[in-house]
């Protein structure tokens, strides 16, 4: 409604304040932190590749194309470009401004047209993010939902602007009904966060009065009276405030009247400690842990924890990084289907490149693969006649491992023959009982 998003039903979490707040999880929450750091180094390390839409000549010189242009020539390299991007997860979504140049060579100082190639193609000048921070509102096709662009207001002029749907790029954690925010990954580990934050806040409060006591300040009766005046209404704020910052910091020690008048008298004023430190009864480090296992399992992230409590063993963390990698992997599906379905289209179109030749940006395992695993494995079934060894199975294992492709020029190592086997292999070619030494 109005260019904003409603799906949200937590008002803190909704507009401007969900960006403050998921940018605070992420940058204050020691376990957010570490999962979403996996996560870029990980995914960062993938290796990326376009791929010939087929074997024709036209093909492979679309696919080089787009590969100088993505992994060679734009201002922001790819890995930090997948950084920016990845800013999703964070916030549900990323968008993204296309911008392009005309290659006209290294020695241009435009960047509208410096490029590493000098061919006069219009080529990618990067992708820059247009931050979640600066996000206005949305602009929304009212008949059928799609998002035709989204205003923004980035400082410092902080004046409105406008990025249209066919320069933009829209990256999204999820995709429910449409929903152009998407939906953060840090979403579910909301409430976990929330009260995680507050105990932290309350058990340094807890220390702090544990090792000063509870004070409690004494008055006299008539600065609490509704007749009060205003010097003694003063008064009583100042002592108020004075008892509340009691604690072993920089406000250590309190100045205020003495217990007895100069005739000896009561002057009405008396500060004590109500209670001495003690241990609670209540284990806050447990219930801490508790919600940050609630916070690395929202994420698929368990495998962070495991370790700090010398417990869980080595089976336990492999099923859950390979579970962690799965759910990677379908990020990265996103990543590349987006650069796939949108701007490749957009970039060929431009050079006039035939629809037929158009390459797919494709990325690598996350995961090293088990050679180990896949050896015994390939052992039980070939054993148990499942499996025939063929060149297909070969070429399939070498890709799988990330070993070498099969020589074409050089023949597969045969095993030496038995004696006999050889002798009957002689008398089939020279003759039954026939001797010659060059055999």
């Amino acid at each position: 409604y109005g260019g904003k998003v409603y799906e949200e039903f937590l008002p803190d979490l909704r507009g401007d304040k969900a960006v403050k707040m998921y940018k605070e999880m992420s940058m204050n929450d020691p376990v957010i932190g570490a999962v979403l750091y996996a996560i870029r180094t990980l995914v960062r390390q993938v290796d990326w590749t376009v791929r010939e839409a087929d074997d024709t000549p036209e093909a492979k010189a679309c696919a080089e194309f787009v590969s100088e242009c993505l992994f060679d020539d734009m201002e922001e390299t790819w890995s930090d470009t997948l950084s920016e991007i990845l800013s999703f997860l964070v916030f549900g979504f990323s968008t993204h401004e296309i911008t392009y140049k005309i290659r006209r060579g290294p020695e241009q100082e435009d960047k509208r047209f410096k490029s590493r190639f000098k061919d006069n193609r219009i080529g990618w000048r990067g992708f820059p993010i247009r931050s979640q921070e600066s996000l206005s509102d949305w602009d929304i096709d009212d008949e059928d939902g799609s998002v035709l662009g989204f205003y923004q207001m980035p400082p410092p002029s902080y004046g409105t602007r406008y990025i249209p749907g066919e320069k933009m790029l829209l990256f999204r954690a999820d995709a429910h009904k449409g929903n152009p925010e998407g939906r953060s990954i840090l979403r579910s580990s909301f409430v976990s966060y929330y009260y995680k934050k507050k105990i932290q806040t309350l058990e340094g409060v807890a220390i702090s009065r544990d090792v000063a006591g509870i004070p409690t300040l004494e008055v006299p009766l008539q600065i609490l009276s509704s007749n009060a005046s205003s010097g003694e209404k003063a008064v009583l704020a100042t002592m108020k405030d004075l008892v509340q910052r009691v604690g072993r910091d920089e406000y250590e020690g309190l100045v205020i009247p003495h217990e007895q008048m100069p005739d000896g008298s009561p002057s009405g004023y008396r500060l004590k400690l109500l209670s001495s430190g003690g241990r609670r009864p209540i284990d806050v480090n447990e219930i801490i842990k508790r919600y940050e296992s609630r916070i690395a399992m929202s994420m698929l992230g368990e495998f962070i924890l495991l370790g700090s409590e010398s417990v869980g063993s080595f089976a336990l963390a492999d099923s859950k990084t390979a579970l962690f990698a799965q759910a990677l992997g379908t990020y990265l599906d996103s990543i590349s289907s987006i650069i796939n379905n949108e701007a490749i289209p957009r970039l060929m179109k431009l050079n006039n490149f035939p629809e037929a030749c158009y390459p797919k940006l494709a990325y690598d395992d996350i995961e090293t693969p088990d050679l180990a695993a896949l050896s015994s494995s390939l052992a039980s079934l070939v054993g148990a006649g499942v499996l025939t060894p063929d060149d297909k199975l070969e070429e399939w294992v070498r890709e799988y491992g990330n070993l070498p492709a099969t020589d074409t020029m050089s023949a597969r190592m045969e095993p030496e023959p038995e004696a006999d086997v050889l002798q009957e292999q002689i008398d089939q070619v020279y003759g039954e009982g026939e001797e010659n030494e060059d055999v």
